[in-house]
């Protein structure tokens, strides 16, 4: 089938990105993208400096921004999907994440840095507390892991690590700025990710224009290993989001 091009994980001015929201979806539209998440930093953790998501203000202004490009393409009946997505640091406190993250404003949601089985704990917590204050559960976000290193599992159970990702609806993001981490000597992870029918998606990490179509080698790595099957999966998630959108605005 013909995949539909996306990239799922682009950093704007609002963290360490180079361009305005509004750049990102222009240059998006002329590479005739179909899907898009802007996913700035969030993090009270050493790394705080990277974003100025960090008080209710101006993650509102975050929102409303994007609302505004979302209203523009569906109004001129773009072919480009935009999501409201952010990044969120495992590394922050969860009193942080709580006070902050109102669930019910996002289509996106990526971790980073889930590196152990205590962090695994940590984020089944938070995702428990957004499923108690998640007012339409049809509209709950598509939850992602951000440019995940398979070496910290590699010598631990998988099993445990894909029921996790199972239950919990998490895909695994090919990030063509990361392509260590699908390399080869991850065989095995990848067949259990095929085993289990975890989803798989694609996503640059971009941080500037140049960057946001990076996605043939990510499509590559996941014909690479038979994984399209899950791909459909992640896709037919993101038709789902855009048909409930269109209700919601």
């Amino acid at each position: 089938m013909q995949f539909p091009r996306l990239n799922l994980h682009i950093h704007s001015n609002y963290s360490d990105g180079k361009q305005s929201i509004t750049k990102i979806i222009a240059k998006s539209l002329k590479l005739e993208l179909n899907y898009i998440a802007i996913t700035d930093h969030f993090t009270n953790s050493w790394k705080a400096w990277v974003s100025k998501l960090n008080n209710n203000e101006t993650i509102l202004s975050y929102l409303e921004e994007i609302s505004i490009c979302q209203k523009f393409l569906r109004a001129k009946n773009k072919s480009l999907t935009l999501l409201k997505g952010i990044e969120v640091d495992l590394e922050s406190t969860e009193q942080f994440i709580k006070n902050h993250l109102d669930i019910n404003e996002f289509d996106l949601i990526l971790f980073e840095y889930l590196q152990s089985y205590e962090s695994i704990a940590f984020v089944k917590n938070i995702i428990h507390y957004w499923k108690k204050h998640i007012i339409n559960k049809n509209a709950f976000p598509i939850l992602g892991l951000a440019h995940f290193d398979p070496s910290y599992f590699m010598l631990g159970n998988l099993d445990t690590l894909m029921s996790f990702l199972k239950i919990y609806n998490i895909y695994f993001e090919f990030n063509s700025s990361y392509p260590s981490f699908y390399s080869t000597k991850y065989k095995r992870f990848f067949e259990k990710l095929k085993e289990h029918e975890i989803p798989v998606a694609i996503g640059c990490d971009s941080h500037n224009l140049k960057t946001l179509d990076n996605i043939e080698e990510p499509l590559e790595m996941i014909k690479y290993y038979n994984l399209e099957s899950n791909f459909e999966i992640l896709i037919k998630t993101l038709d789902c989001t855009k048909e409930i959108n269109k209700i919601r605005y």
